[in-house]
Order: C-alpha cells, then structure tokens, then sequence
C-alpha cells in the first residue's frame, strides 16, 4: 500500500494522529527533503528508512519505489509541508500505482491552500487554485488578468522575491481589488497582510516580505470586471494591430 499522507505546513503538532499511526507502521518513507522530514520524525520519535524523493530524482525513484511495493512493503509519501503532488512531486507515482493496480490512499492533512483562503476573510465558497505564478512578467501578469476576470478567489504561491513585483503588476491592473498576503503560516511570524492591492504594496514596499507565501485576490465586481475585459480586449487588438 502507497500513503500518501498530508504533514504539517508549519507548525509540527498540526500532524494527525492517522498520520502518526501511518508513519509508524510502514516499511519505510518517501520524502521531498529528508532531512526536513527527518525533524518531523524526531519530534514524535519515528525512526525509518527514508528515500529522497524530489523532482530531480523523481522518475528513478518512481521506478524503485514500484518495486518496493510489489515486494509487499508499505511506504509513505510525504512532501516538505502539505499534500504531495500539489506543487510538489507526487503525481508521477500515484499514476504508476494506477497503472500497475497497486493500492494507495490519502491520509489528508494541513494546506496553505484552504489555510490562507478561510484566513484571508474574501469569498471562500468557491475558488481557484493557481499553484506558482509565472517566473516571466508578461505570462504572470496575463494570470493576474485571469484571475481578476473569474467569479471566484483566485489562489497562488508565490517567492518573497518576487512578490512585490507581482503586486506592482496587479496595482496597475486594478488596485482597488481586495487582496492578502498570507506568510508563514501557522509558523511562529504567521502574518495575514489584508486590504486594497494598493494598501498591501505599500506596506511590503517599506516592509519585505520573508518566508513562504500564499497569495489570495478576490473576485471583483461585475461592472469592474465588465471594465477590465474591455480593457484587455483593446490591449490585445492594438497589439495584433502593431
């Protein structure tokens, strides 16, 4: 049987005690970082044989830890923090798993997703979950138009590095629409920076940002929405027109 078991984001007593009692009984554990799990395992004093599991070795070890399983052993997958294979290395097994009709199930678990979403205060019955915004300006800020389009909160990890420029972006999209900034969250600096896109680039302007970030964009409204499709139509015609 193949885990796939949900750990911590931040906070190491957020771990469920089905997971606890997973982590304990198998063969041994797949890990993301293993020396980040390793911090996770002393804490509850889990000793087992762990396997580096990243997206650089991802398609050997996919191999190797098939082999395991149809050996009968039992083995975990776990990420960094949160669920494996969301933005992080996971996917490639399970689907293995599929292929060779080998069990797995999901131990569920904390997400900064869901975590930073409730947090954040804006509309949470339905949204859109985006993973990383694009490393490039132009394809981060058609996902930021994208995001400002859709009737429901759009949802992005995104590097302390580059999350003012993103946030200049969307000031110049629209710098009314209601935002947060989650950091670190359920960490000890846990931080929920909420307000108008513009509020929020002041503030981390004169403040940087430090630490893993979740960023949240509310769904604006009909008229201005209406605008913003205008807007973009226009741009992209006069663009085909040059």
């Amino acid at each position: 049987m193949l885990y796939i078991v949900g750990s911590p984001i931040g906070n190491l007593t957020d771990i469920s005690l089905r997971a606890l009692e997973v982590l304990r009984q198998v063969n041994r554990i797949a890990a993301e970082d293993t020396r980040r799990v390793r911090i996770l395992l002393n804490h509850y004093s889990i000793e087992k044989p762990l396997l580096s599991y990243h997206e650089f070795n991802e398609a050997k070890r996919t191999t190797e830890i098939i082999e395991y399983l149809e050996q009968g052993e039992s083995i975990a997958l776990v990420s960094d923090a949160g669920m494996p294979s969301i933005s992080d290395p996971g996917f490639r097994l399970i689907n293995r798993c599929q292929q060779n009709q080998i069990p797995f199930t999901v131990i569920p678990g904390p997400s900064a997703v869901t975590t930073a979403l409730v947090g954040s205060g804006l509309p949470s019955d339905r949204f859109y979950y985006g993973g990383f915004l694009p490393n490039k300006s132009g394809q981060r800020e058609r996902e930021l138009r994208a995001a400002l389009q859709r009737e429901a909160s759009s949802i992005y990890f995104e590097s302390p590095y580059r999350l003012l420029k993103t946030l200049e972006a969307l000031n110049s999209l629209e710098p009314t629409c209601q935002i947060c900034v989650a950091r670190e969250l359920t960490k000890h600096f846990e931080e929920f920076r909420r307000g108008t896109v513009s509020a929020v680039r002041e503030h981390f302007a004169a403040h940087p940002p430090k630490g893993e970030i979740t960023l949240v964009i509310a769904p604006i409204d009909r008229k201005t929405r209406e605008k913003s499709a205008r807007d973009s139509e226009t741009e992209a015609n006069e663009q085909d027109a040059f």
